[in-house]
């Protein structure tokens, strides 16, 4: 409810507001435009413009949606449906799947450098697989800034992205500098259909629904990320006698 560029955009007094506001979460639905004026020692006026830039035509919209936007931070999310996590492990046993994950074993394996990218929870398991296969002896490294520069070419570098959406701009774009740089890319994405996908060399999928906390919060199940990495990493480690 309150991103960055609306933030930004307040002024001094509109910033009382919203710090306010942030400050006595509980006491907003009960109080009157006057009464929050009066709490904030702004002008009715300054909390209607405050309103406004938040994206609501007036106070009674705006703690409307306040209220929504504090139950869906504050409400109970449902358990991981294990169902999900049986249907990704039946479609990795496929033939169909299990020749995309030897296809980027041999990708692993040939490489000279690998590199993992992502940001927020995706970049954390970055962090994870980056250490887990230099674990196995594949020195490994991990990229997070998206304006990371790169002037000249990656010959023999494979770069594994992390993304749940792959429509995250900022990773887009690096992904996009990587494969001019003539990298190869290994993606990993809960579906098919994404730009990082089309990007992508080889795209390794798992399909399971989206959940998310408030705006910025992703929840979703990272199980079959975890499950691959660490499948990935031990076939190259065993490579050629496979299995994992």
């Amino acid at each position: 409810m309150f991103p960055y560029e609306v933030v930004s955009s307040y002024n001094d007094l509109e910033m009382q507001v919203y710090t306010y506001v942030l400050s006595h979460k509980n006491e907003i639905r009960n109080m009157t435009i006057r009464s929050l004026a009066e709490a904030a020692h702004v002008s009715t006026a300054t909390v209607s413009r405050f309103c406004k830039k938040t994206g609501c035509e007036g106070y009674s919209e705006f703690k409307a949606q306040f209220k929504q936007y504090l139950n869906q931070g504050n409400g109970q999310q449902p358990e991981i449906d294990l169902k999900e996590i049986q249907r990704f492990f039946e479609e990795f046993h496929t033939e169909a799947y299990q020749k995309k994950i030897s296809q980027v074993v041999e990708e692993i394996r040939k490489a000279k450098h690998l590199v993992f990218m992502g940001i927020g929870t995706s970049g954390t398991l970055g962090k994870y697989g980056a250490r887990y296969f230099s674990n196995l002896g594949k020195y490994s490294q991990f990229i997070e800034d998206p304006f990371y520069p790169i002037n000249m070419d990656l010959e023999n570098t494979l770069v594994i992205i992390l993304s749940v959406s792959g429509e995250t701009e900022q990773v887009n774009t690096m992904a996009g500098h990587m494969k001019e740089h003539c990298c190869r890319l290994v993606s990993i994405t809960n579906r098919a259909s994404t730009t990082l996908g089309s990007l992508s060399d080889y795209n390794l999928t798992y399909y399971v629904a989206e959940r998310r906390v408030g705006q910025y919060g992703n929840i979703t199940t990272q199980v079959p990320v975890m499950y691959l990495l660490e499948t990935l990493g031990r076939r190259v480690a065993n490579y050629p006698a496979g299995g994992a």
